[in-house]
Parts: structure tokens; sequence; C-alpha cells
């Protein structure tokens, strides 16, 4: 079997870590033996159901221990993993199941329901007995006792993940197992993880940061404790009872736990075991940095960039992040990173372009998307007018991430906006986020603002910034307050006053400009 497979991972570690707790979830708790024991039992299973090679199995939950068993049933099977969010309304799932035409799914009581609304005919598989129609795990670990083994190559596809945004027809990502124990590898070496790490599994498996806390654990032999973030004590809680040593976490997690309405947070000395800290999947502020560093104040805060088409790109070194906030650092090991212009021509220091991924950590491709893969996945050709190609093979692939990014003279990169979100006004390239950033910098008595753009047929886009506050402040006090810090083409042409913003369903963080477009349509 290949050295580049999940099922690799996991044998490797019961052979070495048999009686360690691997998985811990509020008093119930595992060891690797009794994890793979049970999840040899449900590959069994999902085997002997005959499905295609390949054919994909969603897995749509409430985080728990029988869904890491779950996950790591489908990895040990020529089958593909596709995780589904308990976040996801029933259409939304029914979305996924027709795009990538999923065969089986595994759930539990709660989501059976959400299930049943959406009258799917392949195979469904619950985690506690629910009915004579469907199977169940409690079944499988009375009946599947026998030996199983299996052969995976480490080129096969894994796992198809989906991210619901604002589109609403998202398309899947295709990750091999060989992307999978790269990214643990990589993270391992760069985190420093070892053994006896205890890893908060705070985020959802339905992303590769989220799934990539599984596969660190069994890549170092260590200790993944599970937790449902419903209330920051609760959370807060979970990393004193678990002794937790390392903490992944996404932007809105932070702003959760530190929200000084909800609670008081506990003292900082309760936190000295954790050592590690890492954020991806948004901008991270220099308010939530200081809060981590005030209450976890023995931990290295890791600032993390990934892409939808590579594990992850740059990671800001612990000893920046206080001297840098605002950068997302410098590439990861195995991972060169360069900034072009449209004409192809390598950016210079400071100058805006797109991030252009190359080396390690690189996904198969959007399933099913063409337009999309020709879009994103390029020839290396996209760099001869950067790199020396002269004796080079042309054949190799790199991402073109659609990602504006700038670099400064010491190497290290700054995020701009995504391709998408950059308006064009006057002849010039405008970045909302710089003007949302410049808006929090300098007008602290604005809650939240938006910056896009309408069309305007006489200057191409007009700039449009609209803010919450206590109160509405003068639009002549903003624009006099923007004009100390940007050029005269970057200034709002319209300024807007709401009391509150309207905000993306899945992250408290992130305004819905669409709706707020659509708003000032009507």
């Amino acid at each position: 079997m290949s050295i580049n497979c999940i099922r690799t991972l996991l044998e490797d570690a019961v052979q070495s870590h048999s009686d360690k707790t691997v998985l811990v979830l509020n008093e119930a708790s595992m060891t690797y033996a009794e994890l793979f024991s049970k999840v040899n039992q449900v590959a069994c299973y999902l085997a002997e159901l005959g499905l295609p090679k390949n054919s994909r199995i969603g897995v749509y939950s409430n985080k728990d221990i029988e869904q890491v068993i779950a996950i790591l049933g489908i990895l040990s099977t020529d089958y593909v993993l596709v995780p589904l969010t308990k976040l996801l309304k029933p259409e939304q799932v029914e979305y996924i199941i027709n795009d990538c035409d999923i065969k089986c799914i595994i759930t539990d009581k709660l989501k059976l329901e959400s299930i049943e609304e959406i009258d799917f005919d392949g195979h469904i598989i619950s985690y506690e007995t629910a009915g004579t129609d469907v199977a169940s795990f409690d079944e499988i670990y009375k009946y599947y006792n026998k030996p199983y083994s299996c052969d995976i190559s480490g080129h096969n596809n894994a796992v198809i993940t989906y991210s619901f945004g604002l589109s609403g027809t998202p398309k899947g990502i295709v990750i091999s197992h060989r992307n999978l124990i790269d990214s643990a590898r990589a993270v391992s070496q760069y985190l420093e993880l070892d053994q006896d790490d205890i890893i908060s599994g705070l985020l959802i498996f339905n992303l590769d940061y989220g799934l990539n806390q599984i596969f660190c654990t069994f890549y170092k032999k260590a200790t993944l404790a599970l937790h449902r973030f419903i209330l920051p004590e609760d959370f807060f809680n979970h990393l004193i009872d678990d002794q937790v040593t390392v903490i992944p976490l996404m932007p809105v997690n932070i702003s959760q736990m530190f929200d000084d309405e909800l609670h008081r947070t506990p003292s900082a000395e309760l936190f000295n075991s954790v050592k590690t800290i890492t954020s991806s999947g948004g901008n991270v502020t220099a308010k939530m940095i200081s809060d981590c560093k005030q209450t976890f104040q023995q931990a290295d805060f890791y600032s993390m960039h990934g892409l939808t088409e590579a594990f992850r790109s740059t990671y800001l070194d612990p000893s920046q992040v206080k001297i840098r906030p605002d950068s997302i650092g410098k590439p990861i090991p195995d991972v060169e990173l360069y900034v072009i212009n449209e004409d192809g021509k390598e950016c210079a220091t400071r100058e805006v372009g797109e991030l252009i991924h190359r080396g390690g950590y690189i996904y198969r491709g959007f399933w099913n998307a063409p337009e999309e893969n020709e879009q994103r996945f390029k020839s290396i050709e996209i760099l001869k007018d950067v790199i020396d190609l002269e004796g080079q093979l042309t054949d190799e692939i790199v991402v073109a991430s659609g990602d504006y990014v700038y670099k400064d003279e010491e190497g290290y990169f700054y995020f701009v906006s995504r391709h998408d979100d950059m308006i064009k006004t006057r002849g010039f390239r405008v970045s909302p986020y710089e003007i949302e950033s410049v808006v929090r910098e300098n007008i602290p008595q604005i809650d939240q603002c938006a910056v896009f753009a309408i069309d305007n047929e006489l200057i191409e886009e007009e700039i449009v910034l609209v803010y919450s506050a206590a109160n509405e402040i003068t639009e002549k006090e903003i624009l006099f307050e923007l004009k100390k810090h940007l050029a005269s083409y970057m200034i709002p042409g319209k300024v807007v006053y709401k009391k509150s913003l309207p905000l993306v369903q899945s992250d408290k963080n992130q305004v819905n400009k669409d709706e707020l477009k659509r708003e000032l349509a009507g």
C-alpha cells in the first residue's frame, strides 16, 4: 500500500501507540486500537455495498467521535469522502448530492429528517439505530468483526470539499490522499507538533483546514480533543479540562471567544499549557491577536493563508505577528510564490498583482468544472517572464490564485483583495479591503463598514461605502478623514449610513455585500 495515504498513517499509529488515547469528547475517549477496530468495521461494511470504485460518500452529521470514524472508514476504502457540514440546508445538501453524484450518506438521527426532505435514493447509514430500513453503526459494530485490509494509492482521489459562500452554487475541489499526507507533514513540521500534543478539534470537518486537525494528530501520534462550540465559556472549559496544547481557529472563532458582551475571559494562568494557536480562513485583526496574546500568554500565534486550489500558501512566523500583523507571511515549506501583473511580469516591491502558487499542496482540480479549472490551474508557462524555464519540462501546473497581494522589501506578503472584488474606476484598480482598513484604523466611531462598487458609465464603477455606527456621522466628516490617507480616485462617491449591516449567515464578521447592493439598486 502507498506510504502516502491516510490509511497508512492510521496503521502506523496503531502499531506504535495502540493504547494511547487518540480521541476525546467530553467524558468519552478512544484509544488508537479501539478507533482502528471500529474504522475497520465501517470500512468493511462500506466495501460490501459493492459501489463502483471512486463512488462518493457523504458525511452529514453533528461533530462526534462517530463522525471521525465515518471519515476514516471512507478513507480506508477506494471511495471518496464528501464532507457535508451540519450548517447546510437541505437544498444545499441536495445540490452537492446531484453535483458529484453521492451514492451513500452517513448521518446521525438529527440529520435523518433533513435527508428525508431531499428524497435521496442512495444508501443511508446512521450512527444510531434509527429503524429497520436504515443501517446503523450500532449494527455494524455488532456484526462486522472479520479482518479488513485494503490497498490504496496515494494518487487516488480522497476528498471533495464544497464551500457555500455568497454564490450558492459552489464547485467541489478534489483532494488526493497524497495531498492530505503532504499537508499533515508540512503543518506538523512548521508548527513543531509532537506526540504529547493535545489538539483542539474545534473546527468543523467540511474543509481541508478542519480535516487537517485529524491527520496531523495521526501523523504525530498525538491526541485530538473534539469540541462543539456553543458558548465561549464551554470552549474555555474544553481547553482547561482537556489540557489542550494546540488550538486551530478561524477569525470568527476568535471574535466569539472574546465577545465582551457574552462573558468574562478566565485567568490567563489557566491556559499555560497552550503552546500554539493557528488562524486561517480570513483576515486576522490586531485586536484578535492582542486578545489571544493576553489570554494565551505562553502560545505562539501563527497566521496562515490558504487557497481553495491548494492547501496552504503562507504562514506568518509568530515572531512577526506584532511587528506586521497585517501580513499573511512567507511561503510554507516546498512552496514558491510569485506576484505578477496583467502582462505576466513580476511586480515590483509593494506593487499589487496576482498571487501565483508553485510547488507543493496543489489539489487535483474542480469537480466537473472545466471553466474553473482553466481559469485557476495554469501551465508553468505563465511564469516564463519571471523564472528561467530553460531545460525544464513545461507541463508543470501552478495555481493562478485570483488573490491580489503585494510583497514588501523583506519578502513578506500582504493580502489586498480577491480578483472578483477589485473595483475598476477612472482607469485604476481599487481594493475595497484597503479602503475598509483605513476606515477601521482611523474612524473608530464606525462599528462595521463595507466597500463595493456600483455601475457608473462616466467612471466605469463608483465606489460606495456603507457603514454602521451608534450615531450617524456626516459624509463630509468621513470623506475628510479618508482624504488624509487615500488617493483621490479611491475616495467613495457615495456614503450610506445604516444602524446595522446584513451579515453572511455562516460568518458574523463578514458583511453581506450582495444584499447591500440589492438594497441600493432597489
